[in-house]
C-alpha cells in the first residue's frame, strides 16, 4: 500500500508541478508583458507610424536574369498617428457586408485595410463592440492585407503602390454575390485591373491582370503581404503560439513568435504548396497561394524607433507581358475567426472547411492543437458533436466526461478493485510491519509474496489519475485554445466556460463592491469563485472515500491536497473546474460502486464522521 500510494503521490505531485508553473510563473510574466505591452501602446499614441512601400531590393540571378529579393516591404517614412474612424474617411473606400465580416477596401493603394468581425464581440455582452481584425496604415494598430506587382530589375515603369487611387468599375459594395473590380493605368501603357470576392465566411480571392498596349515586353513579380505595425498584445502562454505561422512545403511547419522574429529580423523560404500569415487566439490572417505555386517567402520584423513592423510576405514566379498581350496572379487571403468547421479538423465530420475544400497543406495547424492533438482534437470532436445537440457546451463537457468514464470503466475497475483488495490486506502488511520491524528488505519480500498470492498489482490504485491528467489538459487546450468555447455559456452566472469563475467568495460572491483580484501583490491568489469551492468539495470526498494513510507525510499531503487544488484551479477556465468537481463525483461514485461490489467497506461516512468528531473534541 506505501508504495501504491508513494506512486499516486508522485503522479499527483508532478501534475502539481505543472499546474504552479503556470499559476506562479507564466500568470505573472502574462501580467509582467501585458503591463509592457500597455507601456508600449501609451509610446505607440506619440510615435509616428511605418507606410508599406512598393520598391524591393533586387539581386543578380545566373544567366543574367534579376528579380526581386523580396516582397515590398515597410520603409520609415512617417505620418502622424490618427484615430481609427479618421484613417478610415480619409480615403475613398468600397464597403465590404457579408454576413460575418463589415469594413472597406481602400481605393488608395487597394489594401484590404478595414475589418470587423461582426459575430464576435470584446465582451459576453452582445451589445460591446465586435471585434476589429484589420486597421489602416496612419492608426495606432495597422495591420492589413496588400496584393500587386513589383517589377523585376531593370523595369522602370509605374506600377500602383501604396499610394496609387484605383477606381471601381461600377458601384456597390463588396458581398459574396457581387464582386468588386479596381482599375488603374499608368499612362504609359500598362493598365491595371482588380478583381477582389468574398465567400460567407472569411476568405477573399484576388485576382490581378495588368495588360500591356505599351512598345516593350515587361516583366513583373506578383506578391501578397500581410503586414503589422507594433508588437500586438498577446495571451502570454506557453501552450499557446501567437506570431507568424506558416506551412512551407518541405520546410514544415513554422512558427515565429513576435519576439523571436524580433531577433532573427527576417527568415526566406523557397517552398511549393504553402500558406503564410499571423496568427492571435482566437483570429488569424493568412496568405494562401494556389498550392501548386513556387513561393518565395519570408517572415521578417523591422524595427522603427521602439516599434517593429511584422510582415508575412511571398513573391511568385515572374510574369513576361508581351505587347498587346495580358498577365493574371491569383491570390486569396484568409482574415477572420479561427473556427474548426472553417478551418478544417475532421473531412469526415462536416469540419473540413478550407483545409478540405482549397487542397490546403495542414491548415488547420493554424489553430494550436498541441503535441496531443491525437487526444486535442477527439476531445474537440466529441464536445462539438453534442454541442450541436443540446446548444451547450458545458453540457457537451459533462456528457463527454461520462463518456471518458466508460471508456476506460474496465481499467479503472481493475484499478479500482486492486485498490479494494489492498485494502482487505492491510490487517495482514500491518502484522507483517510488526514481525520484521527492522528488516525494510524482508518486509518487501514478504509483501511482494502477498500480492502475488492475492493477485495484487500494487500500483494499480494510480492509474485513474494517470488517466485523468492527460485527459484534463486536453480539455484544458480545447478551452483555452478554440473559439468555439469563447463566450460559451453554460448555467447561471456562468457566461463564458473559457473565462475563471466570475463570483468570489472573498468579496461574499459581489455582495462587497470591491474586486479581490486587483489587490496589488496578491490579488490574483484571491479568485475563488463558487465553482472552484464546488470542485474542492469534490475532491475532499474523494479523498475521504479512502482510509487515512498511516504515514504522517502522506496524510498532510492528502489532507491539504483539496484545498491547495481548489486555489490553483480557481483561475482556470471554468469549464475545466467543471469538468474537474463532476469526474470527482462520478469517481466517488463509481469507486463506492466497485468497493462494495469487492465485499469492501466504503469508509466515505465514518471517514468525515471521524474527521468532524475530532474538530468537536
Amino acid at each position: 500500500m506505501t508504495d501504491n500510494r508513494n506512486t499516486i503521490i508522485a503522479v499527483i505531485l508532478s501534475g502539481l508541478v505543472l499546474i504552479a508553473w503556470q499559476y506562479f510563473y507564466n500568470v505573472p510574466q502574462m501580467e509582467k508583458q501585458r503591463a509592457q505591452q500597455q507601456a508600449q501602446a501609451e509610446l505607440q499614441k506619440s510615435t509616428p507610424q511605418p507606410t508599406a512601400s512598393a520598391t524591393p531590393g533586387a539581386t543578380p540571378q545566373s544567366g543574367g536574369a534579376t528579380q526581386p529579393s523580396a516582397a515590398p516591404a515597410a520603409n520609415q517614412q512617417a505620418q502622424p498617428v490618427v484615430a481609427r474612424d479618421a484613417a478610415i474617411a480619409a480615403a475613398p473606400r468600397v464597403k465590404i457586408d457579408t454576413p460575418r465580416l463589415a469594413g472597406s477596401v481602400s481605393l488608395k493603394g487597394g489594401r484590404i485595410d478595414d475589418l470587423a468581425l461582426v459575430q464576435y464581440r470584446e465582451t459576453v455582452n452582445p451589445s460591446s463592440p465586435p471585434i476589429i481584425l484589420y486597421s489602416p496604415s496612419g492608426t495606432a494598430e495597422p495591420y492589413y492585407a496588400e496584393f500587386g506587382w513589383v517589377p523585376a530589375t531593370g523595369v522602370t515603369a509605374k506600377l500602383p503602390d501604396a499610394q496609387t487611387i484605383w477606381q471601381q468599375d461600377g458601384s456597390g459594395s463588396l458581398t459574396p454575390s457581387t464582386p468588386v473590380v479596381l482599375k488603374w493605368d499608368n499612362g504609359e501603357g500598362l493598365s491595371f485591373r482588380r478583381t477582389i470576392s468574398v465567400d460567407d465566411h472569411y476568405l477573399f480571392t484576388v485576382k490581378d491582370e495588368v495588360s500591356n498596349v505599351g512598345n516593350a515586353p515587361v516583366t513583373l513579380y506578383p506578391f501578397a503581404l500581410i503586414s503589422r505595425h507594433g508588437t500586438p498584445q498577446v495571451s502570454g502562454y506557453y501552450i499557446l503560439h501567437e506570431g507568424l505561422i506558416g506551412y512551407l512545403g518541405d520546410h514544415g511547419l513554422q512558427e515565429y513568435a513576435y519576439k523571436k522574429i524580433d531577433e532573427a529580423k527576417q527568415v526566406n523560404f523557397k517552398a511549393t504548396n504553402g500558406w503564410l500569415g499571423m496568427t492571435d487566439k482566437y483570429w488569424a490572417s493568412a496568405l494562401l497561394p494556389d498550392t501548386n505555386a513556387q513561393l518565395q517567402a519570408r517572415f521578417s520584423s523591422n524595427p522603427t524607433g521602439n516599434l517593429h513592423t511584422y510582415q508575412t510576405d511571398y513573391l511568385l514566379d515572374p510574369v513576361t507581358v508581351a505587347i498587346g498581350g495580358t498577365a493574371t496572379a491569383n491570390a486569396r487571403l484568409f482574415a477572420g475567426a479561427k473556427e474548426a468547421g472553417v478551418v478544417g479538423v475532421f473531412p469526415f465530420a462536416g469540419l473540413g472547411g478550407y483545409n478540405k475544400d482549397l487542397g490546403l497543406n495542414h491548415f488547420d495547424l493554424l489553430i494550436d492543437w498541441g503535441w496531443f492533438y491525437f487526444i486535442t482534437k477527439p476531445m474537440f470532436l466529441g464536445l462539438d458533436f453534442f454541442y450541436r445537440f443540446f446548444g451547450n457546451f458545458g453540457i457537451s463537457i459533462l456528457l463527454v466526461t461520462v463518456i471518458v468514464k466508460l471508456l476506460f470503466f474496465p481499467l479503472a475497475n481493475k484499478s479500482y478493485a486492486s485498490m479494494a483488495k489492498m485494502k482487505s490486506i492491510q490487517p495482514q502488511l500491518q502484522a507483517l510491519r510488526e514481525r520484521f520491524p527492522d528488516d525494510k528488505v524482508k518486509q518487501q519480500q514478504e509483501m511482494m509474496e502477498i500480492y502475488r498470492k492475492e493477485k495484487i498489482n500494487p500500483v494499480a490504485g494510480c492509474l485513474p489519475v494517470v488517466i485523468q491528467i492527460p485527459v484534463f489538459f486536453s480539455l484544458y487546450k480545447v478551452l483555452f485554445v478554440t473559439i468555439e468555447m469563447r463566450h460559451a455559456h453554460f448555467i447561471g452566472w456562468i457566461k463564458d466556460l473559457s473565462a475563471p469563475d466570475p463570483t468570489n467568495l472573498f468579496n461574499l460572491f459581489g455582495l462587497i463592491p470591491v474586486d479581490p483580484t486587483t489587490i496589488p501583490v496578491f490579488g490574483h491568489y484571491l479568485a475563488l469563485g463558487v465553482w472552484p469551492i464546488i470542485m474542492g468539495i469534490t475532491m475532499w470526498f474523494q479523498m475521504k472515500l479512502n482510509p487515512t494513510p498511516p504515514d504522517p507525510t502522506q496524510k498532510i499531503i492528502f489532507d491539504w491536497m483539496p484545498l491547495i487544488f481548489t486555489f490553483m484551479l480557481a483561475g482556470f477556465p471554468a469549464g475545466l473546474v467543471i469538468y474537474w468537481a463532476w469526474n470527482n463525483t462520478l469517481s466517488v461514485l463509481q469507486q463506492s460502486f466497485i468497493m462494495r461490489r469487492n465485499g469492501v467497506k466504503v469508509e466515505l461516512f465514518d471517514n468525515l464522521k471521524a474527521t468532524f468528531a475530532k474538530k468537536a473534541t
